[in-house]
């Protein structure tokens, strides 16, 4: 089954009615007993393909007296229906009672009689709604809304608000005269709040006074898959994250005037990459010039990505103060946003001097604009924007791809000069779990350093950038010394490869300040290690055993006094602890 509505049956008759769709395109009802067994009492046919959603009203009284009770169902086959059981009476009355109804337009089409204990209630089909182009996955009734000051009192109205594929929202209400029902744009309510494909939220609310005028509000937004790596910009100014929902988003401060003492809120203010692969893995390049990013996928390519125009403004009302990027240097900015490309993989630039003029469409151009791609438009956002922007108008151009892994990336990061990116991709064997070096502006790979037999979990450069660190899926950590030339960079020495857990490593996190850096591993212990002299690597300590796998390091250090300040460890089951 795919949907299910539970309602007590109209009549004061104890007996509960379940409704249950799925593949079969059928509605099947079920009676009992609110502490009993639930028995199949009978089936609604009508659909012509898998039930999406179903939805009781609440009890109605018709003009007769008769009390019965609504049932809405939609499908992939772009259809609603409404179906009404109505209460017969007990099994020894007839039913020509609640056939005296006066015939009409929606006159019911007459279906099953469902039988609970001593009652019986005849179904009918009161109205199909069609008016959708696509699946409807979703179809509620409008709210209950409180009728009295104690609250014992409500009521429904006869409003069904549906939701489908074809990227839109209906209302639909019966006409007064004929009773038919039809889609109407003046509901009696004020806002709309709906679940979108892409694990969003859009929120509509009716700011008109004497007619209609639905806007979009701000909603929370986030990730709706797992978030697989975090990066902070190099001044702290926002915080980037990647996951496996395939996107690429920026979160950023803004000062919440409504809020007590006028503190931050964060939000999220860009969505630099929409990609056609779960992300895995993203590092933001340090050092001068605009800001940049390389980000890795379930793909062989690492992309890199440089902030437009439109960002640049944007950020500067998000943090409420000036950027560290001048008027002069945003003038040298001559790229403004970004499109999505037809497969979703990579992003072209929006010249800043190419969108005065709005390229002319033809209305006949593409039979189904649903599939259709729409253009972006690069705007600087004073407040928070909305889903619908966020997703097509906030992308950065990509300006390189960087081949050479030989498998899908899963980890990279850059040294803090800006000058060196490091990468590593899934690995079963030695030749494959080489690290990759590139070097940042020409994007030449300048080394590859091969010492792990299986995935590199995670790199990481020590404070002055002469030392890298990684950890393996083979249990090993090794560290390596750079060495680096004008033109060229390339491995010196391992210094070091040794097993340091018992299980795969997850994490690694250098000292801010020393050669010293811990590990931490599924074995549920933490380690504490120290290069001495570039020359060979010792134990320091071992922390005490976590209750869970550590999953996640990240060592802050106060000052220059090496054993003054906090080291993050973050666990498989949710905890951090200090």
């Amino acid at each position: 089954m795919v949907t299910v509505s539970l309602s007590e049956l109209p009549g004061n008759t104890g007996h509960v009615v379940l409704a249950a769709g799925g593949l079969d395109n059928k509605v099947h009802l079920y009676c009992g007993e609110r502490t009993g067994k639930f028995v199949h009492a009978c089936e609604l046919r009508g659909h012509t393909d898998w039930i999406r959603s179903l939805d009781f009203s609440m009890p109605i009284c018709t003009n007769d007296g008769t009390t019965g009770l609504l049932l809405v169902s939609s499908s992939q086959d772009r259809g609603i229906r409404i179906w009404k059981i109505a209460l017969c009476g007990s099994q020894s009355n007839s039913k020509d009672k609640f056939r005296e109804e006066k015939i009409s337009l929606a006159s019911y089409i007459e279906g099953p009689v469902l039988v609970s204990g001593s009652f019986s209630y005849q179904i009918s089909l009161e109205s199909l709604l069609i008016g959708h182009e696509d699946w409807v996955y979703s179809v509620e009734w409008q709210p209950l809304l409180v009728t009295s000051a104690n609250g014992f009192a409500y009521c429904q109205s006869q409003s069904i608000l549906s939701a489908s594929m074809d990227k839109t929202m209906m209302i639909w209400q019966p006409e007064r005269t004929t009773g038919i029902w039809m889609n109407v744009v003046t509901p009696k309510w004020r806002f709309n709040l709906a679940h979108s494909y892409g694990g969003s939220f859009h929120l509509w609310k009716n700011v008109g006074s004497e007619y209609d005028d639905w806007q979009p509000q701000q909603v929370p937004s986030g990730h709706y898959a797992a978030v697989t790596d975090i990066a902070w910009a190099r001044s702290g100014e926002y915080v980037l994250s990647v996951s496996a929902d395939q996107t690429t988003r920026i979160f950023a401060p803004r000062q919440n005037e409504a809020s007590p003492g006028g503190c931050d809120s964060w939000h999220e203010i860009a969505r630099p990459q929409v990609h056609g692969h779960d992300s895995n893995c993203v590092t933001i390049i340090h050092g001068k010039g605009n800001h940049r990013f390389v980000s890795g996928a379930d793909e062989k390519v690492s992309r890199v990505f440089e902030a437009p125009l439109s960002f640049l403004k944007t950020l500067n009302h998000a943090i409420s103060r000036k950027s560290s990027f001048s008027e002069d240097f945003q003038a040298d900015v001559q790229i403004l946003g970004a499109n999505m490309s037809a497969l979703g993989l990579s992003q072209k630039p929006i010249y800043v001097h190419s969108t005065h003029g709005t390229p002319e469409t033809n209305v006949n151009d593409g039979l189904d604009a649903l599939e259709t791609i729409p253009d972006a438009v690069p705007v600087v956002f004073t407040e928070p924007p909305i889903e619908e922007k966020l997703a097509w108008h906030t992308l950065w151009p990509e300006s390189h791809k960087l081949y050479g892994h030989g498998n899908e990336l899963f980890s990279m990061c850059c040294d803090h000069g800006g000058k060196l990116v490091a990468s590593s991709c899934k690995a079963q064997s030695a030749n494959v779990a080489e690290i990759w070096l590139w070097q940042v502006g020409s994007w030449k790979a300048v080394g590859r350093l091969q010492s792990h037999s299986l995935t590199v979990i995670q790199v990481e450069f020590s404070h002055d950038d002469n030392v890298l660190l990684s950890v393996s899926r083979d249990r090993q950590f090794s560290v390596f010394a750079i060495e680096r030339k004008v033109i060229k960079v390339w491995m010196k020495s391992v210094i070091t490869r040794q097993e340091a857990h018992k299980r795969i490593i997850w994490a690694c996190s250098w000292n801010p300040f020393g050669h010293e850096f811990a590990t931490g591993s599924r074995d549920k212990t933490v380690k504490v290690w120290g290069v001495d002299k570039r020359s060979s690597v010792k134990q320091l300590m071992t922390l005490l055993q976590f209750s869970s796998s550590v999953t996640a390091l990240s060592w802050f250090a106060l000052d220059d006094q090496r054993n003054n300040g906090f080291l993050a460890v973050g666990m498989e089951s949710g905890l951090i602890e200090l």
